[in-house]
């Protein structure tokens, strides 16, 4: 039986940098740099460029659903860009820049939507969200210089990256900034083994399944904030379960089909540290168990978050704090 794909499309400004983030996701299986949503057939590079086409700069993303959700593809999406720009990205200004998602049948609108307010509601940004939702229109594919850009020209790709601003602003937006090289080599065999060879640590045999300390939890890599104590519960299984994750858009969803089960692989988003998986059988407030490996984390402890650089998430305490009193 012939496979059925399904396509993602996705404005970001320069289609050189939205090529990357994706390319690293099981079950994508094309992606392709290219011109929508204008008025002119077949245009080129430098007519796009000069706003008399209408289009704009976008990547369709061919990819397999049974390995790939749509909703980690809006996540990625986010944290590729500055959503609250309406006239560009960066360095790059006019029409041809600004970010567009562009669905291809309801489920997809109904999706990116709801992605929308989720980033509106997590207070990542003061201004508001200036990303447009449209439905897909023709996509006319670009030179073939301008196709997978960041490996044919890996040097000029990050010289333009840094200088237009780019990776300064993702940095600073949603995750610290560290370097994985150096983050690997201070992990011990088993954080090794769980976070980059996907392994599974022992149940009830480790760091943090009966842990009860306010605080909260990192990514064991990257330092980045992922849950919460307020937000962590005993689900019996010897692992680390929380309801939900500080912020949604912190973590991607990987279908997984080992050890002859489908399930929903959960990996961190900046540093792509496997962490564990999701399940639909937790507490009413999500309906979600997100079970985690301890090796993939770090406990920060309440009283330790504000000198460790974490104060940013102290609302999560005090928030507990009004509900107690």
């Amino acid at each position: 039986m012939e496979k059925r794909y399904e396509k993602a499309t996705f404005a970001g400004g320069c289609f050189w940098c939205m090529v990357e983030p994706f390319d690293k996701l099981k079950g994508v299986i094309r992606i392709e740099s290219g011109y929508t949503g204008g008025f002119v057939e077949n245009p080129t590079y430098e007519e796009v460029c000069n706003n008399t086409t209408g289009h704009v700069e976008a990547v369709q993303i061919t990819y397999d659903p049974e390995y790939l959700k749509y909703e980690t593809l809006l996540s990625m999406f986010w944290r590729s860009i500055d959503p609250t720009d309406d006239n560009g990205q960066f360095s790059d200004r006019g029409l041809s820049y600004k970010t567009i998602i562009f669905y291809h049948n309801d489920n997809q609108k109904r999706l990116a939507i709801r992605s929308k307010l989720d980033l509106e509601d997590s207070k990542t940004f003061d201004k508001p969200i200036a990303t447009l939702i449209r439905e897909a229109s023709s996509f006319f594919k670009a030179e073939s210089k301008h196709q997978d850009y960041y490996k044919k020209n890996p040097f000029h790709y990050k010289m333009y990256k840094k200088g237009s601003g780019r990776e300064d602003f993702l940095l600073r937006t949603w995750g610290r900034k560290f370097s994985k090289e150096e983050a690997l080599k201070r992990l011990t065999p088993l954080q090794y083994e769980v976070t980059q060879l996907s392994k599974t640590e022992p149940p009830f045999r480790n760091e943090y399944h009966a842990k009860e300390e306010d605080g909260i939890y990192v990514d064991i890599v990257s330092g980045e904030a992922l849950f919460s104590s307020t937000d962590k519960f005993d689900a019996g299984c010897g692992w680390p379960s929380f309801s939900k994750p500080i912020e949604n858009n912190r973590l991607i969803g990987v279908l997984d089909k080992t050890h002859g089960m489908v399930r929903t692989e959960v990996r961190s988003a900046l540093a792509d540290s496997h962490l564990g998986h999701v399940f639909d059988d937790g507490p009413p407030e999500t309906g979600l168990r997100f079970c985690i490996n301890s090796a993939s984390l770090r406990f920060i402890p309440l009283q330790d978050m504000e000198k460790l650089g974490y104060n940013e998430y102290l609302y999560l305490f005090e928030k507990r704090k009004s509900e107690d009193s």
